[in-house]
Parts: C-alpha cells; sequence; structure tokens
C-alpha cells in the first residue's frame, strides 16, 4: 500500500499581552483542552499539536515559518480566544505555504448568565476576535478555510477532518509523480495538457517511457514472484475460468501478474505514485495491463487510461483524501435516456479501480476487440450505492479547470452476461439532462475520478487551495 507520511497538524491562539499573564494562562490551559479534547474525540483523521499563544508579529511571523519548514506539519488552525489585532497576523499570513483553517469557536457554548461579570467578557471574545482575524485573511486573499461553531459538536469535527484531508492531499499533491507508459492517445483532445503548468500549480511531474522500458523490467519478474502474487490474488478473489482452457486462463493471469510486478518496482524505484497506459502503444508487451492495473489502483496508485496524465495524477491527489476508499478512474460510457431511469453507466475497457467494489470481484478473462492483443485478464464487479461525486481535470490552455458534480451512485440490478467488465452506474443530483450539459458546455472530459468518498465541499476546497476555477455544477 503506497504510505501517505504521518502527518500532524498545529493549532495557535491569538490573544494580546493588554490582557495580562493570569489570562493569558487561561487561554493557553482553554487552548490545550481544546486540543486534547479534539484529539480524544477519535473523530479527526490526523493529530493536532498546540503549537503557542500568539501575542505579537514576531511570535506569528515565526511559527509561520517553521510551519512551512517542517515536513511534518500539514497546516495550521487558528483560533482566536480573545482580541487579537490583526495586523500582528499580516507578515506571518503571507508567508504562510501550508493550509490554514481558522476555527471561529468559543471555549464554552453557552453565556453563563449567573455569573458573567466584565473579566469573563474580556477573556471570551472570540465573537469579535474572530472577526477581526478573519478580515485581514480577507483582505490578503488568504485561501483558508473558516469552520464556525461550538468545537466540541461532532458536525464542527467532521469539518475539521474533511479539511484535514484536503490538507494533507494539497502537501502530498506536489509529491505526485506520474509515469507515462507511451503517450496520449492519437487525436483525442481531452487527454492533453500543459505538464509545466501542471507542475507548477499542482506540483504534479509527469514523465515519459517507452514501453520497452516496461519490458525490460518484466523479465526480472521471476516465476516464485508470480506464485506468490497468484496465491495472494486466489485468496482475495474468485477466480473464474469460464469458457477457457484452465491452463490458457492461469497463464493470462500469470501474465498480468507479471505486468503488475513489474510496474510495481519500477514505481517504487522511481517515486511514482500515479500511472497511464495506451492500448495503442503495446510494443513488446502480449496484453494490454488491465488486472495489473485494477491490482496497483488497490494499492493507492493512481491512473488513467490513453495517457491522460491529468486524470491519473487527479485519481491519486483523490485517493489521498479518501484515503484509498470507494475512489478510482471512471469514463462515462453509455445511457439510459428512458423517462424515470436516466442514468450513466461507468465503465472501462479493463480498468475500474476495485476500491469501487461492493461485490467480491472475480477474476476473469476474456477477448478486448480493440489493441490486438491476447485475452487479458481482469476484475469484474459491480459498483457502489450512495453519494459520490464525479469529476474531471480540463485543461483550457490558459487556465485549469476542475469539473464535477454531485451524484448519487447505484450498483446494476441486472445481469449483463456478455459484458465481462466492472459497472458503476450513477444519475447527476441536477438531473442528467441538466447536469450533462453543463457538464459539455463547460468542457467537461470523459475521464473523472468517482469517489463516494470525498465530498463536494472539500473538492471546493481543493480547489480554493490551488487557486483552481471549479465549475461546481449543482
Amino acid at each position: 500500500m503506497l504510505a501517505v507520511p504521518e502527518y500532524k497538524f498545529w493549532f495557535i491562539v491569538g490573544s494580546q499581552a493588554l490582557y495580562g499573564e493570569d489570562d493569558l494562562k487561561a487561554v493557553e490551559k482553554d487552548a490545550r483542552q481544546i486540543v486534547a479534547s479534539l484529539n480524544d474525540s477519535k473523530q479527526l483523521p490526523y493529530p493536532v499539536e498546540f503549537k503557542e499563544v500568539a501575542i505579537d508579529a514576531e511570535t506569528i511571523t515565526s511559527a509561520m515559518k517553521e510551519a512551512n519548514f517542517n515536513d511534518e506539519v500539514a497546516g495550521v488552525i487558528t483560533w482566536m480566544h480573545t482580541f487579537s489585532p490583526a495586523k500582528n497576523w499580516i507578515r506571518g499570513t503571507k508567508l504562510l505555504q501550508k493550509p490554514l483553517l481558522h476555527l471561529a469557536t468559543q471555549f464554552r457554548n453557552d453565556i453563563p448568565w449567573s455569573t458573567i461579570d466584565m473579566d469573563y467578557m474580556n477573556l471570551n471574545q472570540s465573537a469579535h476576535g474572530d472577526r477581526e482575524y478573519g478580515f485581514i485573511n480577507a483582505r490578503l486573499r488568504k485561501h483558508n478555510k473558516v469552520v464556525y461553531g461550538f468545537w466540541g459538536d461532532e458536525e464542527v469535527q467532521h469539518e475539521i477532518a474533511d479539511w484535514m484531508d484536503v490538507a494533507v492531499g494539497f502537501n502530498e499533491s506536489f509529491k505526485i509523480k506520474v509515469a507515462r507508459f507511451g503517450d496520449n492517445m492519437r487525436n483525442v483532445a481531452v487527454t492533453e495538457g500543459d505538464k509545466i503548468e501542471a507542475q507548477i500549480q499542482f506540483g504534479w511531474t509527469v514523465d515519459y517511457f517507452g514501453i520497452g522500458d516496461l519490458v525490460a523490467e518484466m523479465k526480472q519478474v521471476s516465476e516464485a514472484d508470480i506464485d506468490k502474487e497468484y496465491a495472494d490474488l486466489e485468496s482475495r478473489y474468485d477466480l473464474v475460468v469460464g469458457d477457457n482452457d484452465p491452463e490458457f486462463f492461469k497463464e493470462h493471469v500469470r501474465y498480468q501478474l507479471q505486468e503488475k510486478i513489474a510496474m510495481e518496482r519500477f514505481f517504487e524505484r522511481g517515486g511514482y505514485s500515479a500511472f497511464t497506459t495506451n492500448f495503442e502503444d503495446l510494443w513488446g508487451i502480449k496484453q494490454l495491463p488491465g488486472l495489473a492495473v485494477q491490482l496497483l489502483n488497490r494499492e493507492g496508485y493512481g491512473f488513467a487510461g490513453e495517457g491522460d496524465w491529468k486524470t491519473a495524477a487527479l485519481d491519486r491527489l483523490l485517493k489521498v483524501v479518501s484515503h484509498n476508499e470507494a475512489t478510482g478512474f471512471m469514463e462515462d460510457y453509455t445511457l439510459d435516456l428512458r423517462k424515470g431511469h436516466e442514468q450513466i453507466l461507468g465503465s472501462h475497457m479493463l480498468e475500474v479501480d476495485p476500491t469501487l467494489a461492493s461485490t467480491k470481484p472475480r477474476v476473469e478473462v476474456h477477448p478486448l476487440g480493440i489493441g490486438d492483443r491476447e485475452d487479458p485478464a481482469r476484475l469484474v464487479f459491480d459498483g457502489v450505492n450512495g453519494d459520490a461525486i464525479d469529476v474531471t481535470m480540463s485543461d483550457f490552455g490558459d487556465e485549469y479547470r476542475l469539473i464535477g458534480y454531485p451524484v448519487t451512485a447505484m450498483k446494476p440490478d441486472q445481469p449483463a452476461p456478455h459484458l465481462p467488465v466492472a459497472r458503476q452506474l450513477w444519475v447527476p443530483k441536477a438531473g442528467l439532462k441538466q447536469g450533462a450539459t453543463r457538464w459539455i458546455e463547460n468542457g467537461g472530459g470523459h475521464h473523472t475520478v468517482f469517489s463516494t468518498k470525498v465530498t463536494n465541499q472539500q473538492l471546493a476546497d481543493l480547489a480554493q487551495l490551488f487557486e483552481l476555477k471549479f465549475v461546481d455544477i449543482q
């Protein structure tokens, strides 16, 4: 499994020296209690670490500079317990290059009418302290997240947790390296794009390799290596020989495992976390990778077909955000346009991500009918039910554009005995006609990333961090 580092988030509390030492001690005590409670809640995917009470520009600037250069810190959470003059935050906030969450909260969730006095009022000024701080972030055009509400409420903790996953995705995006085996599919527009701009804006490195590089790696895979993978495959999935000769079936499955092992070693050596293949470029290999791709998807590698490196990188990014749960490469394939039954059938030739499986995948071997190679093995399964998102990245020359919509996901309720691929149904929440029309009008492509774990709000938060236009089709 591709590992994500053990990130943490710093918690910085705003105040000022005018309150006196006793009040500042109370501010720190309250902040530490909030941090401990957030960590004890088990709602957050990453730990929060109390950093300090910031009372002047020097302290704030130093903390933000330190956050930039500490690789363990994925982002900063700030809270104005009292009134923190916002000019103090200007320099540090301008320097901060990590994601920033402004937690607009209050230590208590009530007003203690029987005991409230001016001492209490002076010490609990979050109501206008947060507005002073929020103004300067808006003035600086800072792409920060604001979560408002009582810190002990589950809803607020879930919002923090979702943002944490986005922040980690943002950090990990600058480590994404895409290996392209072969070039883009010939004459297809949507798979093209500006790789330099993608590296500037998203941090993605995209490298080309000839198929011969994969062939050379495959030659280094031993039969013992394949035996081990085959045994693991038998323990996880149903191997369905079908009408094939058993030896033919086994040989073709083993070939896919040879491809998988070779690619995984190639990626580990080069630090790649996403990749593409192209059925028009298969020199020297017997089968288009199918099962091989799906097994790598399971381990967290991003993927897209036809050389579509943008979608492969986006797939890896959203796998980080979703912890590699129910998230994968998808393609709009065919439609049901009957009134009252409108829906999209998503699939691909072979490479549908098994993290989207709701049924136990079956290993099957069938002819492909494209690519002019031997029959490849693949995992066949049905997709998932529930709320989901479907999203794509388009390059318009002068800008990248994230285009997506929330959808209702459905697994097929009918068999398709002559369609030996994984299947996922969905319908845009905006309606098929309106959703698909707006998708097409805005230049959304046919390659997407589909997820039941990533939310539409997380897409919006990612777009904000990357200063990326987000076409949110609702």
